[in-house]
């Protein structure tokens, strides 16, 4: 049963973050601490109309392209969750940018980069001492969404192996560099027991993915609920879920 007793994601104000906030509320043992992060809480008016009716979802100031508000939401995370650490990140947060190889430009490359690459890095190095401290408490346990993890919302489309149509240079390149920087975690977190993997919530009918898109925000949260559910072991951990299909996709 995905049980977490404490939860962080980014990109909370709308969206597939808004929609992850209401699928941990629902599951049959909520977290007790959920914090949900965005650059301007006050502007997030759907964020703070759950937030007034549940008591156990804080909202946090947090942009992942400053490294100050990471800096002081992993300090106020650490005073409420004291010496319980942190169970499981969600880096959601991302931008989408299609340029392609004709109109592409170097300031595109660089804020993709920023917010769906780098971010995510620096948010896994600022809230490791409290994915240890959560892992450390647990450590007779198979790694799992309960024990201590890092799930990076990634894509399909930053497969290199299943590329067959190009373009997108910004999103498809900040994107497959997660990929790997997930794969890095997951070498490098093995020893603390913390599970580390990327999952792809298919195309999502957001502000992002726009109305073309197959799927609802619904849909695909319930499915990669689903799929955080079975991450159970270290075998799963350094892998790259299609969150709806639930089958793995080739990095």
């Amino acid at each position: 049963m995905l049980s977490p007793k404490s939860v962080l994601i980014t990109g909370c104000n709308r969206g597939i973050g808004l929609e992850f906030v209401k699928q941990f509320l629902r599951l049959a043992k909520p977290p007790k601490f959920l914090f949900a992060c965005c650059r301007n809480p006050g502007a997030a008016t759907d964020l703070n109309t759950i937030a007034e009716s549940n008591p156990s979802v804080n909202v946090v100031e947090l942009d992942v392209t400053k490294q100050e508000t990471i800096e002081k939401a992993k300090s106020h995370v650490a005073s409420i969750v004291e010496g319980e650490g942190l169970n499981l990140l969600i880096n959601n947060s991302g931008i989408v940018n299609r340029q392609g190889i004709e109109d592409v430009t170097r300031e595109e490359m660089r804020s993709c980069f920023e917010v769906n690459a780098i971010g995510p890095l620096m948010m896994a190095q600022a809230f490791l001492p409290l994915l240890r401290q959560a892992a450390s408490h647990h450590s007779a346990d198979p790694m799992s969404c309960n024990k201590a993890a890092i799930i990076n919302i990634s894509t399909g489309v930053a497969s290199i192996s299943e590329n067959s149509s190009g373009g997108r240079y910004p999103y498809r390149s900040s994107k497959a560099a997660l990929n790997m920087i997930t794969t890095n975690l997951c070498l490098n977190l093995k020893a603390d027991g913390i599970l580390c993997t990327a999952v792809h919530p298919g195309w999502v009918k957001t502000e992002m993915g726009g109305p073309n898109a197959l799927i609802g925000t619904e849909e695909s949260l319930k499915g990669m609920m689903s799929v955080l559910e079975k991450l159970q072991g270290e075998e799963c951990s350094g892998k790259f879920y299609h969150g709806v299909r639930g089958d793995l996709i080739g990095w």
